[in-house]
């Protein structure tokens, strides 16, 4: 009887583990919980990444796609396109405000409250969501339109979310800016992760509303996978970055100038030609003003001529007019992750300055200069008559040569006299008294 129990015990429990391993295997075929991680500014690259992503979570039954996010923030357009995406999407979408000391400000609002579940990690913050005027036109009833359409759309979101309004109102009107902490307490977000383990570990079992269906989070013992950016995602990301994009700019302007100033050496060229396609490349991805491309591309074709034309320096002081103001106005307009620090356009700028003026100051300098060989470097030389000059024939002596010469007056043999003229192999000598 005991035998009988003791194979009754083991049999219960081998069939415990078989029912927990098919469960576990079931699990596991409902599909994998995907991560992306966004750590720069919004931009078009990152709007395309993050619809690829999504895309390929969808197409994998993936369970939950976890964006942990770390923005200063963007470009409207390229953040209405991400929230599009999530509003459409079948999976449910979960922002992570993450790791410590990261943020969600500006554009990171609007895609934090447009996520199906909002979460934050310790020491993070989210807010300040106030639009930057792109167009050149500091207007202040149009910046009121743009705000008022951008309040309305972070309500809008909030509201569509169950998410606190007023603090979506505030965030765009008033640039507010809040903790994870007072993010939680005020509706904001609902969960507060050290990191993405705990997070997980959070989300199980929650509720949340995908396209009007209501599902429920089902994440224990699912495999996490995290879609890394491909090499051209990467190359363009590092290509968004508005210092980079100057930098390329300048480099390809200098290089084209020494390859226009010294035909022929090629590398400079090629150098530069390379140099203006990454830039404009770059300038392709991000808002830029057309006016202030113009302006550096007049400078540098300014700071050419000033080779080719003598102007004594007029073209260069106008070239590096046309620099600064183009430098400053190139990116002016766009959010502050996306313009050129001010302390490097202003080295920059100063360098070139420095450069080309200097290469005018020699040039000038060069052209002011008296001619030391040749038969320019004749004319008011001194030296002394070997015979008698007649209007037709005669010998001197100068600068340690003997020379045929004529004058227009007798001199007589031993006189001083000085070179007027040079007219082929014969110089025009006058008397000195």
């Amino acid at each position: 009887m005991r035998v009988l129990r003791l194979i009754f015990l083991i049999i219960c429990v081998w069939l415990a583990q078989i029912n927990e391993a098919f469960s576990s295997q079931g699990a596991n075929s409902q599909g994998a919980i995907y991560h992306v991680k966004i750590d720069s500014a919004i931009t078009p690259v990152t709007a395309n990444f993050l619809s690829y992503a999504l895309n390929y979570a969808q197409e994998k039954k993936g369970r939950a796609l976890i964006i942990e996010l770390d923005t200063p923030g963007g470009l409207v357009d390229s953040t209405r396109e991400i929230v599009k995406e999530f509003l459409q999407s079948e999976l449910p979408v979960v922002v992570y405000v993450s790791p410590r000391g990261a943020r969600a400000a500006s554009a990171g609002v609007f895609i934090l409250l447009a996520s199906h579940v909002a979460a934050m990690a310790p020491s993070t913050h989210v807010g300040a969501a106030h639009p930057v005027e792109l167009t050149g036109k500091a207007d202040p009833k149009m910046l009121e339109k743009i705000a008022n359409d951008l309040t309305a759309w972070a309500k809008n979101l909030a509201e569509m979310r169950g998410r606190n309004s007023q603090f979506a109102e505030l965030a765009v009107k008033e640039s507010k800016s809040i903790t994870e902490r007072e993010a939680l307490e005020q509706g904001v977000i609902e969960i507060i992760a050290e990191n993405l383990e705990d997070l997980i570990k959070k989300l199980e079992g929650r509720k949340v509303k995908v396209k009007e269906q209501e599902l429920l989070l089902t994440l224990k013992n699912a495999p996490v996978e995290t879609i890394k950016e491909d090499f051209k995602t990467r190359f363009l990301k590092v290509l968004a970055n508005p210092n980079l994009v100057y930098f390329l700019l300048m480099l390809g302007l200098l290089g084209i100038y020494f390859e226009l100033s010294h035909p022929g050496s090629i590398f400079p060229g090629v150098f530069g030609a390379i140099c203006l396609i990454l830039a404009f490349l770059g300038l392709s991805i991000i808002p830029m003003n057309y006016a202030g491309l113009a302006l550096i591309l007049l400078a540098g074709l300014l700071f050419f001529l000033e080779t080719q034309v003598t102007s004594h320096g007029l073209l260069t002081i106008g070239a590096i007019i046309s620099l600064l103001l183009g430098s400053l106005i190139l990116f002016g307009h766009n959010p502050p992750a996306l313009r050129v620090y001010k302390p490097f356009l202003f080295t920059v700028v100063t360098t070139f300055a420095v450069l080309f003026g200097g290469v005018t100051y020699l040039a000038v300098k060069t052209l002011r200069k008296r001619p030391v060989s040749g038969g320019e470097g004749l004319i008011k030389k001194t030296g002394k008559a070997l015979s008698n000059i007649t209007p037709n024939e005669g010998k001197v002596f100068i600068e340690g040569e003997i020379w045929d010469a004529i004058s227009d007056e007798e001199i007589p043999k031993g006189t001083k006299v000085e070179v007027v003229e040079k007219i082929g192999f014969t110089l025009r000598v006058r008397p000195i008294n």
